[in-house]
């Protein structure tokens, strides 16, 4: 690369590098690496003159060379099951999940990386060597089988990891997830507080932590308030809107059916209370629904739903937040020198919130 002798202000290269600066300004490489890295032993002044400098010649870093000098990409890894029936996930939900995840990443300078594994990659180092070969800080999982060989030699290579509704836990392993068992008992103790004593709940599938979260808190509910939930009043669903259909008419078939029905997840309800409408019986008149997630759906049926509101956003910036903790960030996107020594956080409990529509009614 050739730079002209004299310079005016049109007469800069489009592109500089690291030499250049520290030619232009009478000092080391060595020094102008240590300015734009922020190191204590450069004085403020020539601290100064590198980024003012860096800034009116656009000088961009060589990231490659950055990574191995810093020890650190700045990077983040995602590894998420991209099937559209994988646990409910609608793209609503995915969308605002990023949006957190992309905040937080955003505020403290770093960048993500969606991990997409060639088709013929398999086997159990697929991920741990993903990560190494792109120098991944971290890496934020969701959807995935959390018991499958890759996942478990990724979270026992010493690689900072947090999981989204997946219970992990390792060293360098945490999760964040809602607090699925707190919003189920306030969603119970809500129509119990109406004069519901016969309450069912239709269930997600149980091998995903939320449903299982939300099955406990069904279960701890009943038990405080003095009811017995029987076995016919627990029906397993799949989150999805069918289930929810197939689920309450096998409800409303009982000797004996319920007066209301909590069900752990919106779609399922929607689907549910159109079966009650397909046999005649009113909501909330004949049997009282209430939700879990508030999705967009939620408000626009009739009578509108009420549900328990899981916050998407707040999911995906805890994601960051906790692993930044995890990779030793601070709150300034600054870290200790010595990478990936700080241990996992303990799991991150997302609060819900109940909200009050018309599918419940005034009481009864």
């Amino acid at each position: 690369m050739v730079f002209p002798r004299e310079r005016g202000p049109d007469t800069f290269p489009n592109v500089v590098d690291i030499r250049e600066l520290a030619r232009l300004i009478g000092v080391s490489q060595a020094t102008v690496s240590r300015a734009l890295n922020d190191r204590a032993e450069v004085s403020t002044e020539t601290r100064r003159r590198v980024l003012e400098l860096a800034e009116e010649l656009g000088y961009s870093p060589n990231q490659p060379a950055r990574t191995l000098v810093r020890r650190r990409s700045d990077m983040i890894g995602l590894i998420w099951d991209t099937g559209y029936a994988n646990e409910g996930r609608r793209p609503a939900f995915l969308l605002d999940l990023f949006v957190g995840i992309k905040q937080a990443l955003t505020a403290v300078g770093f960048h993500l990386m969606v991990l997409s594994i060639a088709g013929g990659a398999s086997g159990v180092d697929v991920y741990r060597r993903a990560a190494r070969q792109h120098s991944l800080d971290g890496v934020i999982m969701m959807g995935v089988d959390e018991g499958h060989p890759a996942i478990t030699a990724l979270v026992d290579s010493g690689i900072a990891c947090v999981a989204i509704d997946l219970s992990l836990q390792r060293k360098r392993t945490t999760y964040v997830t809602s607090d699925n068992r707190s919003g189920a008992a306030g969603a119970v103790r809500h129509l119990h507080s109406l004069g519901h004593r016969a309450i069912a709940t239709i269930t997600g599938p149980l091998a995903v932590m939320p449903a299982a979260e939300r099955l406990a808190g069904y279960r701890y509910q009943m038990a405080r308030v003095g009811l017995d939930p029987r076995p016919e009043y627990v029906e397993h669903g799949d989150f999805y809107l069918s289930s929810g259909y197939e689920c309450a008419q096998r409800l409303i078939s009982l000797p004996e059916p319920p007066t209301a029905i909590f069900v752990a997840g919106d779609e399922m309800a929607i689907g549910a209370m159109q079966a009650l409408d397909d046999a005649g019986l009113s909501v909330p008149g004949d049997m009282a629904v209430v939700g879990f997630d508030d999705i967009e759906a939620a408000s626009l049926v009739r009578p509108a739903l009420t549900t328990v509101a899981q916050d998407r956003v707040r999911i995906g910036v805890g994601a960051v937040e906790t692993l930044l903790n995890a990779i030793g960030a601070d709150d300034d996107g600054g870290r200790d020198s010595k990478r990936n020594t700080y241990p996992a956080a303990a799991p991150l409990l997302i609060p819900t919130q109940l909200i009050v529509r018309g599918s419940c009614g005034t009481g009864r």
